[in-house]
Parts: structure tokens; sequence; C-alpha cells
């Protein structure tokens, strides 16, 4: 049998195979298929396939998080038939209005697992890498296909290691790693790739960290994205398993692609420009750039550790007048814990607005548009024209200490002044 990338051991798991190669179409059973609001979508073209029954119910996740609350009377009618179906159909992981995105929800209640395959009906998916599984995107007509019949095809990606070396310097984080990943690689770098991570890096980050390098690698064009399990063994559940387990790490004289490496201690904060994830420059070539809105959350940078970088920033301190800091946890359950620590109330004696967990403000959707011509720095994963409201706007992508400190001074802001 051939040395295997981790992704090519565990699609050859998922397809019954002793191994599979890159470019090979295989049929693979997913351990989780989790679909969002779009799950009425699903459904139509599930029902289009004349099945009346879904294959594996147990295997189904449906959290409702892009327009949570529904922000129009279509999104509540859409909203309102996806909870009759999971209630006909027996799908017992629902995750309704204000639980949260899919992707930490999935990661936080356990559902997700190193070696598992996981696939999902939404682009960010490569986020479920960072427990050491595989994370793929479909769209609804595919998702039908699981539902009718427990599997899908996919053709299994080449993979991409990536070597992260060093630690990073006072004010630089994940997020500045991830837009440095994706400003070498392109946009369309490592198009239906898997991007396979190692390196000393891995020694520290948690597992909010390496949410965000995976989630981001969609911002590149990957397939998928992965974290082997030899840099977290006891941080998260590992299932029980045999076959899934073995599928936690890689093999040794396992073939690659590609190998690229990123000196995360030779890096400065960065920031992507306006209107593409790998336009990236040193937040010291924009500093200046005054801001409208200034918004920290997404499933790339609202969790726990996110907020409390920004609130340790804004504890004492007012955000510009003029400027809107709009906060959005990941999930109830990081929400909870910010109240609990306090981090809630500084950054509401800051100024900022803090809404329900969920996706609306990072697509557009509703709980912080942008009007023509309005400057927004997010912490979110795209920047494209029009992502979070007009076409006219313009957006900025940073780490959640770069958007406090420019909401502070209501301009692009190094946040190793407040660091220090």
């Amino acid at each position: 049998m051939s040395e295997m990338t981790l992704c090519e051991k565990v699609l050859a798991r998922a397809s019954g195979k002793d191994s599979v190669t890159p470019g090979e179409i295989i049929e693979a059973k997913p351990d989780v298929a989790m679909s969002h609001d779009n799950t009425y979508l699903v459904y139509r073209s599930f029902v289009d396939t004349g099945a009346t029954e879904i294959s594996d119910p147990g295997s189904i996740a449906v959290v409702l998080d892009h327009r949570a609350p529904a922000s129009t009377v279509n999104a509540a009618d859409s909203q309102k038939e996806i909870r009759r179906i999971v209630k006909e159909f027996g799908i017992g992981r629902f995750f309704d209005v204000g639980s949260g995105i899919c992707h930490q929800l999935l990661v936080e209640d356990g559902i997700v697992q190193p070696g598992m395959l996981v696939i999902g009906s939404d682009s960010h998916s490569t986020t479920y890498g960072a427990v050491g599984a595989i994370g793929i995107g479909i769209g609804a007509m595919d998702m039908a296909s699981i539902w009718a019949k427990g599997s899908l095809w996919l053709k299994v990606p080449e993979s991409i290691r990536l070597e992260i070396a060093g630690a990073p310097r006072l004010g630089v984080y994940a997020k500045d790693i991830a837009l440095k990943m994706v400003s070498e690689l392109g946009p369309m770098g490592a198009d239906y790739c898997c991007i396979e991570f190692h390196g000393s890096y891995f020694s520290t980050p948690n597992l909010s960290e390496r949410m965000t390098l995976c989630n981001m690698a969609a911002e590149a064009g990957a397939k998928c994205a992965t974290v082997p399990s030899r840099f977290f063994k006891n941080e998260v559940t590992h299932s029980d398993s045999k076959s899934v387990r073995a599928c936690e790490l890689p093999d040794d004289k396992a073939e690659y692609g590609r190998e690229l490496s990123i000196d995360a201690g030779a890096l400065e904060p960065l920031v992507a420009l306006p209107s593409l994830v790998s336009n990236c420059a040193p937040v010291s070539s924009v500093e200046g750039e005054p801001i409208d809105q200034a918004f920290l959350g997404t499933c790339t940078n609202g969790r726990l550790d996110d907020l409390m970088i920004a609130s340790s920033i804004l504890k004492g301190r007012r955000i510009s007048g003029g400027v809107r800091l709009i906060v959005t946890p990941a999930s109830r359950e990081i929400y909870l814990s910010a109240m609990k620590n306090g981090i809630i109330e500084t950054l509401i004696d800051a100024g900022a607005v803090v809404t329900n967990p969920g996706c609306g403000p990072c697509m557009g959707a509703h709980q912080g548009l942008l009007a023509d011509g309005e400057v927004c720095i997010s912490s979110g994963n795209r920047n494209f024209r029009g992502r979070m409201g007009s076409s006219e706007a313009r957006i900025y992508l940073a780490s959640p200490a770069t958007v406090a400190a420019s909401a502070i001074e209501g301009k692009i802001a190094d946040p190793r002044s407040y660091l220090r």
C-alpha cells in the first residue's frame, strides 16, 4: 500500500479503499454532512431525486446561522420550512437561530473529530481541518445526493505541505499568518488542493488559531486544509472508531504536490486591501486610512480569544466618534463566556454594538451593512466588492487586534502601540 497524506488516508477510508491517489474519482461516505440556511434548497433537490427518506439522518447536521434571526420574510419562510423538515426526518443535530455559526458549533460540540470526513454546503468547511479532520465544501444539489444515498463522488485533491516555522512577534496573530498564506499562494494557488499544515509554529497555537488558518485556506482556493493531530493530541475528543483514528496522521513518506514555508517570526501585522483577500500589505503601509465601521466576529475570528484580544485593547478606551464597532460572537457558548469574563461589558463600555451569534454582517445579510463609499475593517474572511453591503463600499481584512486599534483611532491603526 502506498504512503498517503492525511487527506488521502481519510478519503481512502471513506471510500472503502486501501489507498487513493490525487486525481482519482471516488465515491465517499461522509461521517458528518452539514447544511445551514440553504437546507431548504437541499431539501428541494432531495425531493427531485425521488427519494423519500434520508439515508443516514444521524450523520446530518443543520444550522440556522446565515440570516439569524430571519432578515426578510423569505428567510423566515425558509427557516420555518427547515424546522418542519428536521422534525419530519428525525434530524437530531439541529441548531436553531442564536446557537452560533455552523463551523464553530460542529467543532465546539465535538461532532467533528480527527480523521473524519466532513462535508458541508459552505465553502469554509475547510475549518474542520483544525481538529485533524478533512472538511470539504459542496453545493446544495451535491448535499441532496448525500441525503438520498449517503455518499457522493469526489476527486481526490493533491496535497500541499505548508511548513510554518517560528514564533510570531508582538501584534502578529494567526490571522496575519493566514493572510500571508493567501498572499503567497494567490486567490487560486491552492485550487482543489488540500493544504496540510506542519512546522514548529504549531507547538503553541490553540484550537482557535488553527481554525483561523484552516478557514482562510478557502481563500486560496483550497478544497480542504488540515493540521495533523500530533500537534494537539490531548486538546480534542478523538473518535471511538479504530478506522477513523487510523487516519489522524499522514504517512512519513507521503508525497506532496508542492512544499511551501512561511516564517511566522518574520511577519508584522498585515491587512488585506480592497477588494481581494490575497492583496495583502503591512498595516504600516495603510495606517491613517479613515474607516466608518469595524467588525469583529465570523467563523474566522469570532472566538473567545479573539474577543479577549480586542477587549484588552479597548479596555478603558472609547471608539472614535462616527465609527461603528459591531461585535458578533461565533456561538452562544462564546457569548456567555465573554459575558462571565467581563469581555462583553468592556466592549459595550467602549461603544461596541454586540449582536447575537451568526453570519449576518460578514456576508452582508443584515446587522451591519455598508453604504456607498463607506470603509470597513473586518476580522472576516472575504472583502470582495459587495460582500458586506454596497458594491461601492471598501473592506479591509485584519486581525482582531488591528480591528480594535482601528476602531479607537477611527482609521486603520497598528495594534502594536496598544500592546506594549
